[in-house]
């Protein structure tokens, strides 16, 4: 007979039969005290998000800015007579390489570019000017009566560092005015950012004006200007020393301060210009002096892309350059339709930023209307009365009668706290017994004072009041 396990103590050690566990068949396990416990929420893996370097949000309360540009913008362009076209966002880029300069600091610097699995290399438009051009020639634009006057808005992106008043992803709006050579059509693109501005009513903006010649006399002022940089040559910075030997009119765009500091004594292009760009440009200069448009001739501003000829134009804020940039700019490009495989046609056309304008409103401290706030608010308690309530609103929003409402809040107190806060006159409340009785109860907001009007007269009630 086999000995019983001793324990420590010398005791005999009771066997005892191993039992499996009792399924429990899928019921939760019970807690100690005999309560099923809580099943645990699974964890969830958190990641940082955030908006990408170099773009923003437009929230909520800066939505009335860009509501006030879009529609200022819609009513100027309609006033001059230029029609709305919209581009894709993203193009071959040949045509930005072609069109805007391959030596220019957008396409150099700035341009973001992406290839798709079949090999098409594409770019996000960094402007608007070679795809409404590219959009010309594709449609057969130069069959309509001339010029062909657009004009568009959206985004554009560029690779830019970051900074204040430059994002990579912001907003532009465009005029172009394609097939006249005039400079009738020089000085309406002037007068009609001119115009969007003071509608605007942004204060102390100050043109600036020049004409870069064309391809017959401008290839003799970048001579003279090669000459005189290389007499500086020590002076200036890296990248304008790439300048000097592949886009000399850049040399003058430098925002480097030792590069500033020569840019004074430089070669001034209007002794360049043969006797055509001399007529255009004194002919555009008659025209605002003959509209009372003020202006400064600054004859040693270019602008920073290959396509432009002729007429250059800059509005600044204030009474001279800072450091925020240009509010509008702009030219006159007469080659490149040709250059993109069309006849030869003249053009010309500027482009402001969204984010650069509003900024200055912002700063000048321009007071913008927002939407009048709905003057009745709705109120529901109970089932019935939210029912009541939905069905009503619509009516109201029918009849073009703006409704506030917290449909969402089931508290009285909550929602009489939100109609007051939204500066509601008068607030309908229609509870259960309201519902079965056909009833809503006006409160009038300012007074407290309440009564009870019949569903079918309420609409009646409201318009009378609110007159």
């Amino acid at each position: 007979m086999p000995r019983k396990k001793q324990t420590k103590r010398g005791r005999p050690k009771k066997q005892t039969k191993r039992t499996k566990p009792k399924k429990t068949r899928g019921r939760p396990k019970k807690s100690k005290r005999g309560r099923p416990s809580k099943p645990k929420k699974p964890k969830i893996k958190k990641i940082s998000v955030q908006s990408p370097k170099g773009t923003h949000d437009i929230l909520p309360e800066n939505q009335k800015y860009w509501i006030k540009m879009r529609k200022t913008i819609n009513n100027v362009a309609e006033e001059y007579g230029f029609k709305r076209i919209d581009t894709p966002i993203f193009e071959d880029v040949n045509l930005y390489i072609k069109g805007t300069g391959q030596s220019t600091d957008i396409i150099q610097k700035e341009i973001y570019t992406f290839k798709t699995k079949g090999g098409d290399a594409y770019a996000l438009r960094p402007e608007f000017t070679p795809g409404i051009v590219r959009s010309y020639i594709e449609h057969g634009m130069k069959k309509r009566p001339q010029p062909v006057k657009l004009y568009t808005l959206g985004p554009v992106f560029r690779h830019d560092k970051p900074q204040a008043g430059r994002y990579r992803q912001f907003y532009q709006f465009n005029f172009e005015s394609i097939g006249d050579q005039s400079s009738l059509s020089d000085v309406q693109i002037i007068q009609a950012f001119i115009h969007i501005l003071k509608r605007l009513k942004i204060k102390n903006f100050t043109l600036y004006i020049n004409s870069i010649g064309c391809p017959i006399c401008a290839p003799e002022y970048k001579k003279a200007l090669v000459q005189y940089y290389r007499k500086h040559r020590n002076d200036i910075c890296v990248d304008c020393k790439k300048r000097l030997k592949e886009n000399p009119l850049r040399l003058l765009d430098c925002k480097k301060t030792k590069c500033k500091n020569i840019i004074p004594e430089a070669p001034q292009v209007v002794d360049f210009l043969c006797d055509e760009c001399k007529e255009h440009f004194k002919e555009t200069l008659e025209l605002l002096d003959e509209l009372e448009i003020s202006y400064i001739l600054d004859p040693l501003m270019v602008r920073g892309l290959d396509y432009y000829t002729k007429t250059v134009f800059e509005i600044w804020e204030g009474d001279q350059k800072s450091e925020i940039g240009a509010l509008v700019g702009g030219g006159r490009y007469d080659n490149l339709v040709e250059m993109f495989g069309g006849k030869p046609t003249p053009a010309v056309g500027a482009a402001a930023g969204f984010e650069r304008i509003i900024s200055i409103i912002k700063k000048q401290d321009i007071k913008v209307r927002e939407k009048k706030k709905p003057e009745i608010f709705m109120v529901q308690l109970g089932e019935m009365g939210k029912r009541r309530s939905l069905k009503l609103f619509e009516e109201f929003r029918k009849k073009g009668i703006r409704v506030g409402e917290a449909f969402s809040k089931d508290s009285m107190k909550s929602q009489l706290k939100a109609a007051d806060k939204r500066k509601a006159k008068i607030a309908l409340i229609i509870g259960q017994k309201e519902a079965i009785e056909e009833n809503v109860i006006l409160r009038d907001m300012t007074s407290g004072n309440q009564e009870v009007i019949p569903m079918n007269k309420i609409m009646k009630e409201v318009k009378k009041r609110l007159k």
